[in-house]
């Protein structure tokens, strides 16, 4: 049997190791990730997207909702994304070393992966990671992503539930949030609320969320303690109501990639970095010009 069919039999039976190799081969945009994108089986498995600013706790709420599923039986695939060096495209930090206590569970799959200099949190690759997931039939996928803002609406796109962790501090700044994440909040968590203020942070944000005349729960938690992540998990299994509009649009956008992809192909990247190399040594220098003149000659 190939190594496609192979890839396939794994992902369907749930192989760790088949699954992180068809990961592997499906980021880098090796063969055959092609033809396994195509036959996959691709299931309608409940992704949850956790998303909100640096230091709020987010990969302690995460290992705490995994901590407490797993407990009632189900199998977590996270994915955790993290911000991209803009040189060299690698990693700059590593969610699953605050996760390590879910290395040596079996119905947990941890792997980050990187932004890859994705304005949104995401690059377009992460769209793909999910369908591998969703062929493995996990019973939830949860993206925990880097920052928050306006760009971050991708995850709504992907995400079932998009899941906006805030902390009490954030009480300054609750005029900002309407502006954005009043688009993609299904849920609010503020996490670390056994801090000053938090009640008052909860209730000036409830108001905010009924003002927007929007039924967008606000739920508190101290996720290191355990403090209010059952009930959280209680909102995360429920039935999902609303169909995800936002999805057709990530679609499209990539739809859009493979199609400017496929006609790129022939494109020689080695060649044109030596040729702007090359280029960049003249005054004259016009990346307009530049590119119009490459594209003729190649």
């Amino acid at each position: 049997m190939n190594l496609h069919q192979d890839l396939k039999r794994g992902i369907e039976e749930g192989d760790f190791r088949a699954i992180a190799r068809a990961l592997t081969l499906v980021e880098n945009d090796i063969e055959p990730s092609g033809d396994l994108l195509k036959s996959l089986k691709i299931n309608d498995t409940l992704v949850l997207g956790i998303t909100g600013p640096p230091g709020a706790g987010k990969s302690t709420l995460v290992n705490a909702i995994t901590n407490n599923l797993v407990v009632a039986g189900k199998k977590i695939a996270i994915l955790a994304v993290d911000p991209t060096s803009p040189f060299n495209f690698g990693s700059l930090l590593g969610d699953r070393i605050r996760m390590a206590q879910q290395f040596n569970n079996p119905n947990v799959y941890i792997r980050s992966i990187a932004t890859r200099g994705a304005l949104g949190g995401m690059s377009l690759k992460t769209l793909e990671l999910v369908d591998v997931l969703k062929a493995a039939k996990f019973d939830l996928i949860i993206i925990e992503t880097v920052g928050v803002g306006q760009s971050e609406v991708e995850i709504a796109g992907l995400a079932d539930k998009t899941c906006v962790v805030l902390v009490p501090e954030s009480g300054d700044e609750i005029q900002n949030i309407k502006s954005g994440l009043m688009e993609i909040a299904q849920v609010f968590v503020i996490n670390k609320a056994d801090r000053e203020g938090a009640d008052v942070f909860a209730n000036n944000l409830k108001k905010l969320v009924n003002e927007q005349h929007q039924a967008i729960p606000v739920f508190k938690t101290v996720a290191d303690k355990n403090t209010g992540i059952v009930e959280l998990c209680d909102w995360i299994l429920e039935e999902k109501i609303d169909t995800n509009e936002k999805r057709k649009f990530l679609i499209a956008d990539k739809a859009y990639k493979i199609i400017q992809n496929q006609k790129m192909k022939d494109i020689d990247k080695t060649r044109l970095l030596n040729d702007v190399k090359e280029a960049l040594s003249k005054q004259d220098f016009n990346v307009y010009q530049f590119t119009q003149d490459w594209l003729r000659h190649s």
